[in-house]
């Protein structure tokens, strides 16, 4: 399970245990400087975006071979889990990667008045609290765990450019696998979700140049619920999407 920008581990914790109950062994996990991977002051933190694509989900895929050997690994990635995913040296061990609202988060594409709020805090909020404390307290906006100072950095110039990681290309990252991975994927997006937006999905499968990718935008009222956005498809009040996630794994398996 990658998990979401400053997302601990615990919010996947019924999905896993859903998927688990189906036969599959699930890893979630909590990227450096977030929830259980705090090490010291978070001030003190050098965690960054890119070192949770080159160095933490690399690790954990390593862990999960090791529980389960001799079997298909898939990568579910929640928003950013699923963008760094070019960025694992080992990423074409995986079997598959099934993403759900992950996109580039491109702020050009976004739309009044979310727009107005993310500009505000991608661009003042960041950069003041990083000034003031040496980290973002995304907490107080409802943004997930406090982020590290170069994880917030790394975000805001990622979203104000296009494709997202690929604004690093060539500067702080100079290898990668995007343009290699050609494995089945499914990109999940729902229509009130403000940021992975049907066009920011787009531009952040572009930057797979090679990938197979599917896409599949829910809306909410086609399965009895209120809500979806950015966060709510792992709410155990979503768990009729669930099945969803279930049959794609199953059917990759049968594949192999």
């Amino acid at each position: 399970m990658g998990p979401a920008t400053g997302i601990k581990r615990q919010f996947y914790s019924h999905f896993a245990h859903f998927l688990a109950q189906h036969g599959y062994g699930v890893i979630t996990f909590d990227n450096r400087g977030i929830g259980q991977s705090i090490n010291g002051k978070l001030r003190q933190s050098d965690a960054s975006l890119q070192c949770w694509g080159e160095q933490d989900l690399p690790a954990v895929l390593v862990a999960l071979q090791q529980h389960f050997p001799n079997s298909q690994y898939h990568l579910i990635g929640h928003s950013a889990g699923g963008q760094l995913v070019g960025l694992m040296h080992n990423a074409q061990q995986l079997s598959s990667m099934y993403n759900i609202a992950s996109s580039s988060g491109q702020l050009k594409n976004m739309k009044m008045p979310y727009l107005f709020k993310a500009h505000f805090f991608m661009n003042f909020f960041i950069p003041i609290n990083n000034l003031l404390f040496g980290h973002t307290k995304s907490h107080w906006l409802g943004m997930g765990e406090p982020l590290p100072k170069a994880v917030a950095q790394q975000w805001r110039q990622w979203c104000n450019g296009q494709g997202y990681v690929k604004t690093a290309f060539g500067g702080s990252i100079q290898h990668h696998l995007y343009d290699q991975l050609n494995l089945p994927s499914m990109w999940v997006n729902a229509t009130d979700d403000d940021i992975a937006i049907s066009e920011n999905v787009a531009d952040m499968i572009s930057v797979f140049s090679n990938m197979n990718a599917e896409t599949l935008t829910l809306t909410p009222s086609d399965h009895a619920l209120t809500e979806i956005g950015h966060m709510k498809f792992f709410s155990r009040r979503s768990q009729v999407l669930w099945q969803h996630v279930l049959t794609w794994l199953d059917g990759i398996d049968s594949t192999k």
